[in-house]
This record gives C-alpha cells, structure tokens and sequence, in this order.
C-alpha cells in the first residue's frame, strides 16, 4: 500500500471516529457498539466488492485500501500499550487502594476462573486439545465495561461500585493477556499441557517480572521528567514513550508480560508524577494522554471490527453451536463471581454490597471487544499453530464478540431502564421539585431586574411574567407536596451537597494554583470518600469519614517505625509536611463552607437543618485544628513556614489577575504581559519548593523549648540534643511495660501519657519524663506507660542520662521531686 492510499485510510477512520459519538448519542447505543457496527459494516462492504473484481473500477484503489493487511502486531504494539498506558495514569489510585481486594479478585479470579469455565465447557465439544481450549478461553475472558461504566456514570451509580468495576476493566486484561501469552506457548508447534509447576512458575514469573519491569522503568521516567521541568513538551513526549519502551524491554529482552508492565509504569507515573511535575505540566500531560487514548481506543474498535470478515470466511452451521457453548460458559462463570464470590467478599467486609440490580448490569454489560479480536487475530497469524487451532479460535472468539456487542449492548440501556436504574430515587424526586423552586424564584427576582434595566416594552414583560408565573405556582405546589421529606434524609442531602461544595472548592484552589497536584489528588480523594459514605450512612458516616482524612494511616505509622528504628527520616519528613499543608488548606476551605450553607442549603432545607450543618462543619473544623496545634508543639516553626509559603504563592496569583485583567483591558501590549508572566513564573518556580522539614533541627528545637533544658548553655544543649533520639507516638502505644528491664528514660516534648502504677493512673504532660526511677533504682519495671495522643518523645539511654543527671541539677531535682512524690528513698535511686 502506498502513502496516499495510507493517509486516504487514516482520513477516513478519523471521520468515522467523529462521526460515531453523535450517531451513538442519537440511537443510545454505547458508543463501542457504534464503533464495531460501523466497523464490521465497512469490512463487510469492501470484502464483497474487492470480491466483485472490477465491477466498481472507479473505486477500485479505494475498496482496496480498506483490505489492507491489518496486522495483531499494529493492536499488541501500538494502539493497546496507549489504551492501558491511560487507563493506569486516569486512575484514582488512593481510593482504589481501599478496595483492592474486590478489584483484584473480580479481575484476575474472574479471568481464571472464566478461562477454566470456557476451555472445559469447550472440550467434549471438539477436537482440540485442551490447552487450545484453554487458549480461547483466555482470549473471550477479557471484559471490556466501558459501556456499563459509562451508563453507571450517567445515572449517578455509586462511586465505588464504578471504581471497582473500572479498575476491574484494567486488570482483567493485563491477566487475560499474560494468561493468553503463557498457553500460546504450549499451542505452538505441539508443546503438551502445561502441568502444575508450570503454572505455578511460570505463569507467577510473567506477572512479577512485568510488575518489577514497569515500576522501575517508570521510577527512571520519573527522575528524566523532574529534570526536564522547564520543557513541558519535552515531559508529554517522554511520557509516550514509556508505555511502549516498557513493553518491549519486558516482552521481548526480557520474556515477562508486557502488557502489565506498561499498566504498573502507568500506575508509578499516576501515583509519583504529579510531585515530581508542576500542576500546570501534570494537567497537559493527563490532556494530551486523554486525546491520544480515545484516538487508540476508537481505532482499535474500528480496525479489529474490519477483520471481522475475514475471521468469519469459513464458519460453519456447526461452530454456531460452538459459539453458544463460550456463551454459556462464559454467562456461568460471571453469574459465579457476582453472586457467589462477590457476596462472600461482602459478608467479609472487604466489599461493598452491590445491589441485585448492578449486578444485573454488570453481568449483561461484560461486553468484549477490540482485544479479543486482536488475541485472536494473533492466533490466526502465528505460523507455529496449527491450522485447526488457527480456524477455531477466530471464529469462536469473533463470534462471541460479535454476540456479546450485537445482542447484549445494542439491548443494555433497555436492561438498565428494565432494572430501574435510570430513574430518581423518591427523595431525589422531592428534593428535586424543591430545588427547582427554589431556583425559579431566584431566576424571576434577576429576569424582573433585567427588564428594569434594559427597559423593555411593558406588554412583552407583563405577558412573560405571566407564563413564568405559572410555572413558578406548579413548581411551587410541587414543592410544597414534596416537604415531608424527614430532617433525617434532609441532612444527608445536605451533607453530601457540602461535600460536594468542598471537593469543588479544592478544584478551585488546584487550578489556582494553591495546592499542589499531588496534594490536590489525595485531598479529592478524602472528599470522594466523604460524599460517598455520607450519602450511604448520613450524618455518622460524615463524621467518621472526615475523622479518617484526618487518620494517620498505614503509611505513616511505617514512616514512623523507620524513623524510630532505624533512624530513616526522610519518609516521616515529607509525609509530616504534606499533613501540613493538607490541614492548613483544609481548614481555610471549611471556613468558606459555611458561607454556602447560608447561601444555598438554608433556602432548600430549612434552619433547622443548616444549624445543624453549622455545628457537624465546625466539629471538622475543630478537629483540623487541634491536629494542627499537636503538629505546631511537635515541630515547632515550620507550620509558619508553610502559612508563608501559602500567602506567596495567593499573592503571586492575584498579581497574574492583575496582569490577565491589564491585558484584556488594552493598558498592557502581549509583549510586556509575556515578559510579566516569565518574571511570575520564575518566582513561582521559587515558592513551588516546599521548605524541607528537617527533623533534626526540630529536634533541637524542642531541647531548646523543654524546661528542664532552658538553663544549659548553647553547648551543652546541642551535645545533648545530639545524644536525644525523638520517637514519634500513636494514641494506645505501649511505651513501658510492667516487667521489662528499664533500658532509657523518655521526656514528653508534646502530646500526653499515662502512667499506671501499682492500680493507680496518673497523666504526664509535656515538659515531664518517665522511666528515669526504675532505670536508677535497677528494679524491674512495675509502671506501664501508654500515649494517650499524638505524643513526641525525647529517649535518652542509661548512661548519657547518667551523666545528664551529673551536669545539670534541673534534671537532678526533677528526679529527686518525682522519687519523693512516689515515697522512694534518694540512696535507693544510686545517684
């Protein structure tokens, strides 16, 4: 094929590809659907009239173009590294994290576990062995939800339910393939069966490999992208070329699974790249990726839906069968994960509980598509598989499709409308009516203004008032119908339209430029959770949600035994200066709710229910802030040093209004603006890095602070505060156990601990120590010692406490005080 005929083809897909949104709107068919109807249709027509010879001559050079040899290698190499390289960098990875278990098990159980369904159902049926079998089962295993993922958008489904089913679309093809690419080895040229410990190896060896493959590579990618920060189109083609490096290196030099190393250096990329890029490069990046995946994903639907033809040229009346034995199987081993598996997963509480009804859709939207196709147009090409194996395996795998897109999506948004999905809940109903009233009565208060100030006829405004009116009355008598909602679900409405509001307002402050991306990524996800299990579990769900964002999770407490063990600091650093910044934007934004409240929700739901709002925003506020205070006592200065990070980067914004609204207004030329905006942008570039939280000079710090040290020279303070090890404490930590031979004494630089000894409890505050009796006395210890809050502590060992004790009569009186308070003798305590 020459050039011309080359671009003449890639002119015509792409206005096949433009076409076909509008077209799938209209007939409200999923747009995939569109896409492999259209597809199949041009195949089907150019397969017949090449057939025809010369009866078209002059579309002769045309017809011929669109039988163009479409090689597996164009979909393996090409257009599915960018679908899943996207898929992986667009993931929500921080919410996905909560439900891995669900996602994991409906993605590669469900692959498995479909595969085996397929290929045993297959066998009795025909004379391949068993592992070509298991080949195709491989192959139709692979679903592709993105027709059901769109509708469960549009009808506002739970968002964890669309996650799950999301994250499930991507993993299931990264196993599908591997599974596909480990069988294929044993079709070709008649390897026998795969045994056990061939399964149990190698299969385990594609997926690790893949994963260590693509994390490393996109941990390199990363480094290149931090130091490529002023060329942003140097990142966006640096970017591109990872996918399609990762899968190369891993499936050609180095034998693993490609396919999952191009999703886990997606998957680095979404989790560490927006840290390493600034906001403005990160979100061009995500564009670019956006335009670029629906160019690959339109593409691999239509070229795989034009091989249609020639994978059917020899069907026969015996494969229908065939094909409605994969059906049936394939129908079985769904209907086992969501309702036998899925369940399971529930009553363990390691998933949401998933309603008969999306499970319903869920089943009847497992659509396959463009990758079956492509696995078995692989299989058709591949010279070391037999012919009988090459024939079966396309026909199957094209027809199933073919079932799965004609009869179960061109029908899917029936289903949906038969389950009730696509209808409002009976509270949604009434609030709605509400919110329309209320709505109509603001638009009539600003159209009367606007027809005062443009001095319009009084006849048009008077009928028009009139018609208005009356749509105003039957709304209102809607509304007023409607006012039996109970305070209950009025509250709950109420809430997660606040959290709404707040995750808005974090967009806002993100495009402002007040928040990073990455820190912008993890504060969305808090507010995601907090809508989504506000509007599950109301008002409690509220308050547990927001204590959650405020949690020191898993993360943190691993941060904290590095530094505390091991002495490994720089994880607790920067987790501890993203908890600043997160709490100190957090708490502006949650003083800007309030304002909403009295705007909007007191006119839908009432006084009642927006005092109430009131007084749940200011315990969240409360919180934010006593979190605050305890990291201010921990490391003292720095949350100043982040509040003035803060005002640069609001001033360096209005500064850029200011020069947006001189241009716009003429009194500026673009040449003075664009040196302006590079002047902003290297100053930008300045506040952009945060201050580095060095833990040692806020260590020093609190010796500094401590009273007992305030008296000790500059010297002697620093020798000591070099000797001290600070130890970072959970609420509930044991710090002394009744029994344990007493190795160090602790002082409590901040935060709070109680001491239980012999039956009676007592609190320490800040300022005081513990442990120092028993390690002088050389008993045993019979006091045990928990925190009670987020508490830092100052551990000094035995023998530099010894010789504390000997330079500094502060801390000999302390002790000698805290020994007469407990009835001990001072010769007892070998001083």
């Amino acid at each position: 094929m020459d050039v011309i005929s080359l671009v003449g083809i890639v002119a015509v897909l792409f206005i096949v590809i433009s076409l076909s949104e509008p077209l799938a709107d209209w007939s409200r068919l999923p747009y995939t659907v569109v896409l492999a109807i259209l597809g199949t249709l041009i195949g089907i027509v150019a397969t017949y009239l090449v057939q025809q010879g010369q009866a078209v001559s002059e579309l002769g050079p045309a017809v011929e173009a669109f039988e163009f040899s479409i090689r597996a290698n164009v979909f393996l190499y090409v257009l599915l590294p960018t679908l899943l390289f996207q898929v992986a960098l667009g993931l929500n990875l921080r919410r996905m994290a909560e439900d891995w278990v669900p996602i994991l098990v409906l993605a590669v159980v469900a692959v498995v576990v479909a595969t085996f369904a397929i290929g045993l159902a297959l066998q009795p049926f025909t004379t391949l062995p068993l592992v070509a079998c298991l080949l195709l089962g491989s192959i139709v295993a692979t679903t592709d939800p993105s027709a059901v993922v769109s509708i469960f958008r549009n009808i506002a489904a739970p968002q964890r339910l669309t996650r799950i089913v999301e994250g499930e679309s991507l993993l299931n093809d990264a196993a599908a393939i591997a599974l596909f690419g480990f069988f294929l080895t044993f079709v070709m040229l008649g390897v026998p069966n795969p045994t056990l410990r061939d399964a149990l190896v190698g299969f385990p060896t594609l997926i690790f490999g893949g994963i260590a493959t693509g994390w490393f590579l996109g941990r390199i990618c990363l480094g290149v992208l931090s130091w490529l920060g002023r060329y942003p189109l140097a990142q966006v083609s640096l970017s591109v070329a990872l996918p399609y490096a990762a899968y190369l290196i891993a499936d050609q030099a180095l034998g693993v699974s490609g396919v999952i190393a191009v999703v886990m250096a997606g998957m680095t990329l979404n989790y560490l790249g927006p840290g390493r890029m600034s906001p403005t490069n990160w979100t061009n990046l995500r564009e670019v990726w956006d335009v670029l995946a629906h160019w690959a994903g339109a593409l691999i639907f239509l070229l795989a839906a034009l091989l249609v033809p020639r994978l059917l040229g020899d069907v026969r009346l015996y494969d229908l069968f065939l094909i409605g034995v994969v059906v049936v199987a394939a129908t079985v081993a769904r209907l086992f994960m969501l309702y036998g598996i899925l369940p399971l997963l529930t009553i363990l509480r390691l998933s949401p509980r998933v309603d008969p009804p999306y499970r319903v859709a869920i089943l009847w939207g497992g659509l396959r598509g463009a990758v079956t196709l492509a696995l078995a147009l692989a299989v058709s090409e591949n010279f070391r598989v037999p012919a009988d194996v090459k024939r079966d395996v396309g026909i199957l795998a094209t027809g199933f499709t073919l079932f799965t897109l004609l009869v179960q999506g061109t029908t899917l948004r029936w289903v949906i409308s038969l389950l009730g999905l696509d209808r409002l809940a009976p509270i949604d109903r009434a609030l709605s009516n509400q919110v329309i009233a209320v709505a109509l009565q603001n638009v009539r208060e600003e159209v009367a203004e606007t027809a005062k100030n443009h001095e319009l006829t009084h006849d048009i405004v008077r009928s028009e008032a009139k018609r208005f009116a009356a749509r105003l009355d039957g709304a209102m008598q809607k509304a007023e119908a409607a006012d039996d909602i109970p305070d209950r679900d009025r509250i709950t409405l109420g809430l997660v339209a606040l959290a709404g509001r707040e995750r808005d307002l974090i967009l806002e402050a993100f495009r402002e430029q007040l928040i990073s991306t990455r820190l912008a990524e993890q504060m969305l996800s808090d507010a995601d959770r907090l809508i989504e299990r506000t509007r599950a579990g109301g008002r409690e769900e509220y308050r547990a949600a927001g204590r959650l964002s405020l949690a020191q999770g898993r993360g943190y407490r691993f941060a904290n035994m590095l530094h505390n063990r091991l002495r490994v600091s720089g994880m607790l650093a920067g987790l501890t200066a993203d908890r600043f910044e997160i709490l100190l934007n957090l708490r502006l934004i949650l003083r800007d709710l309030h304002g909403y409240i009295d705007a909007k929700i007191r006119r839908i739901h009432g006084r009642r229910v927006a005092d109430l709002l009131h007084e749940l925003l200011k315990r969240r506020e409360d919180q934010i802030q006593s979190a605050l205070e305890g990291l201010r006592l921990q490391y003292p200065g720095y949350a100043e040093e982040i509040e003035r990070r803060f005002l640069r980067r609001t001033s360096l914004r209005l500064e850029e209004r200011e020069y947006d609204v001189l241009l716009a207004d003429g009194i500026i030329g673009k040449e003075l603006y664009t040196t302006l905006k590079q002047e902003l942008a290297t100053k930008r570039r300045t506040v952009e890095t945060r201050p580095p939280l060095d833990l040692a000079v806020q260590k020093s710090e609190l010796v500094r602070q401590f009273p007992l040290f305030t008296e000790m020279d500059d010297e002697s303070r620093r020798q000591l505060s070099a000797a001290l090890r600070t130890r970072y404490v959970q609420p509930g930590d044991v710090l002394l156990r009744k029994g344990d031979v007493p190795r160090e004494v602790s002082f409590i630089a901040s935060g709070a601990v109680e001491i239980d000894t012999a039956g009676q409890k007592f609190r320490l505050g800040r300022g005081e120590m513990f442990g120092q009796l028993s390690l002088l006395s050389g008993r045993t210890r019979r006091t045990q010692a928990t925190a009670i809050s987020h508490t830092t502590l100052l551990v000094l060992d035995e023998a530099r406490f010894r010789k504390l004790l000997k330079r500094n009569q502060d801390v000999r009186s302390a002790v000698l005080e805290s020994a007469e308070r407990r009835g001990l003798d001072a010769e007892a305590l070998q001083l």
